[in-house]
């Protein structure tokens, strides 16, 4: 939850920006796209399987220096 105190002399557009920023940092706005639309738990295992598979693979790749 997040929660906002308006500061002395702060504009409104000022702590609307604030809120912004505090919202983005705690997940709000990604929690509330997860649960937007349902979905099945096979799906999401799915999904969770093929970014740990992404992982691994950027994991295990040797990092490269491009040379111009």
């Amino acid at each position: 939850m997040v929660k906002l105190r308006l500061r002395d002399n702060e504009s409104v557009n000022e702590a609307v920006r604030r809120f912004r920023k505090l919202v983005e940092h705690a997940g709000v706005k990604k929690e509330m796209r997860k649960r937007e639309f349902y979905e099945k738990p096979s799906d999401q295992r799915r999904r969770d399987r093929r970014r740990a598979e992404m992982r691994a693979r950027r994991a295990n790749q040797e990092p490269t220096l491009e040379i111009q």
